[in-house]
């Protein structure tokens, strides 16, 4: 019978982080993607409510509507993370450029819009809202 004295082991870190999971990102954004969804209803019923119309063509845009394509765009923009996340060098700094262009872009539609000047900045409002909460949310989550 032999008798082993017990041993220690020293572990060192090279002062490297590993970016959080993919379910961390995920859950991120859904919580985002909600709060921006609602964030958006607001400013369209904050804009209506001052007497801005969300008339397009002469039809108006229902108030929820405007949470409703919020969530649509931002699944999208989780995806788009979740492959940067994945095969991206810097997913934070691809992100980051990558939502900046897509939001300026996303003005054009309403740039040519068949509606009011006012309408035109309110609809361009809450995609800046929208991007306001998403975007920083998620890029904290990539590496």
């Amino acid at each position: 019978m032999s008798i082993t004295a017990p041993t220690t082991r020293t572990v060192t870190t090279t002062g490297t982080t590993t970016a959080p999971g993919l379910g961390s990102l995920l859950l991120t954004g859904a919580a985002a993607t909600v709060a921006a969804a609602a964030a958006t209803v607001v400013v369209a019923a904050a804009g209506q409510a001052v007497g801005i119309s969300t008339a397009v063509s002469g039809a108006p845009i229902p108030t929820m509507g405007f949470g409703v394509l919020t969530v649509i765009f931002s699944v999208v923009g989780l995806a788009i993370a979740a492959g940067l996340r994945r095969f991206a060098g810097r997913p934070r700094t691809a992100w980051l450029r990558a939502t900046v262009v897509l939001t300026v872009l996303s003005f054009v539609p309403d740039l040519l819009a068949d509606a009011a000047v006012t309408t035109k900045l309110l609809l361009m409002a809450t995609h800046v809202v929208a991007a306001a909460v998403v975007i920083p949310a998620v890029a904290r989550r990539l590496a």
